[in-house]
């Protein structure tokens, strides 16, 4: 039965996918195709793709790339590139679907639910879902918006069993150029990242890695890998190829991976080290433990708590506004998140 296979998240970036001119390179999708099929009877696969901006840009005349050209190019390009998707998958008798997802998706625990029931619907029906972020109504600049974090928030809201990013290099790489096999802490191998990346994409390796981090702290295996070689896909999940980041064990309920994955994270609270201890006992979190509040949330958003070292230890939802926590600093007993609401990682 599909739905007692694990769940496999594949992310393939602009640089992956498409020509120096940014137009998709069908040979690649092909062999996408070609690969995914043959892992297609033993996984639940949600293929995270970006390209679109890519594939329509071509047909934006006097195109310079500004904000609403990138919007109208992703509008033009995201049926194209979902029909070569559909085109390739044709010969292996697998149908694919589009979903475009917003961030806001995965911020209301209702809509995430309904998401995730529509994915196992395709899968019941053996579709393969082809997720993209929906760059045409996106209310925020796209060079802030990245597919990886996408794959990330999937990946650990539905619990799967890997995360695959691939990407042009083809894994990691040390300082040397060579490719890393194995990491077992993300936090040991950030010094050996570039800060240049392709002129096509908009993440980079340390976009890679930072998500990474948090899927392995969900417990979830990822595999950075890439296509420049034969069945990158299936040898990378073999753990053949590419750099494999090991996870750490989790025992948390989906509710807390959903929770954990900071679907959308509205802002920031710094506490003290008696507060850390309190969260660690699995208590509440006061406001008279907080040191600093950053950014405006409204009650029920979710928020990133950082210990005084700068280490971000838990992920929890907000019972109070910022407005209200700021004022109430010092209140005895002013509860700002409960315990069944926060998430330690």
């Amino acid at each position: 039965m599909a739905g007692a296979n694990p769940i496999l998240v594949i992310k393939f970036g602009t640089a992956s996918i498409t020509r120096p001119t940014g137009e998709p390179d069908q040979a690649v999708i092909a062999e996408i195709a070609r690969q995914v099929s043959t892992l297609h009877p033993s996984y639940r696969i949600i293929l995270v793709s970006s390209g679109a901006v890519g594939a329509g840009k071509s047909r934006i005349p006097d195109y310079r790339g500004t904000l609403t050209q990138r919007k109208a190019a992703a509008a033009v390009g995201n049926p194209l590139l979902i029909g070569l998707y559909a085109q390739h998958f044709l010969p292996y008798h697998i149908s694919i679907a589009q979903s475009l997802c917003e961030r806001q998706h995965f911020a209301n625990r209702h809509q995430f639910l309904q998401l995730k029931n529509t994915y196992e619907e395709l899968w019941r029906c053996g579709i393969i879902p082809i997720v993209n972020e929906n760059d045409v109504v996106s209310d925020r600049e796209l060079k802030f918006s990245d597919n990886d974090e996408l794959a990330t928030l999937i990946a650990t809201g539905f619990g799967a069993e890997a995360l695959m990013l691939c990407t042009s290099v083809g894994g990691l790489m040390d300082e040397s150029g060579r490719i890393v096999r194995e990491v077992t802490h993300v936090k040991d191998v950030f010094r050996w990242v570039r800060t240049d990346k392709s002129s096509l994409g908009l993440g980079g390796m340390a976009s890679k890695l930072t998500f990474t981090k948090l899927a392995t702290r969900m417990g979830i295996r990822v595999v950075i890998f890439g296509m420049n070689e034969p069945d990158g896909i299936i040898r990378a999940l073999r753990l053949e190829t590419g750099t494999v980041f090991w996870p750490q064990q989790s025992t948390l309920s989906a509710r807390s991976r959903w929770l954990g994955s900071g679907g959308l994270v509205a802002g920031l609270l710094r506490i003290d080290e008696g507060a850390v201890r309190a969260l660690q006992n699995r208590r509440s979190l006061l406001a008279v433990g907080i040191l600093e509040v950053e950014g405006e949330f409204e009650a029920g958003e979710l928020v990133e708590i950082f210990n005084p070292n700068q280490e971000m230890v838990a992920v929890a939802r907000s019972r109070e506004t910022s407005r209200s926590i700021v004022s109430n600093l010092k209140t005895v007993n002013f509860e700002v998140a409960n315990a069944n609401d926060i998430v330690l990682l």
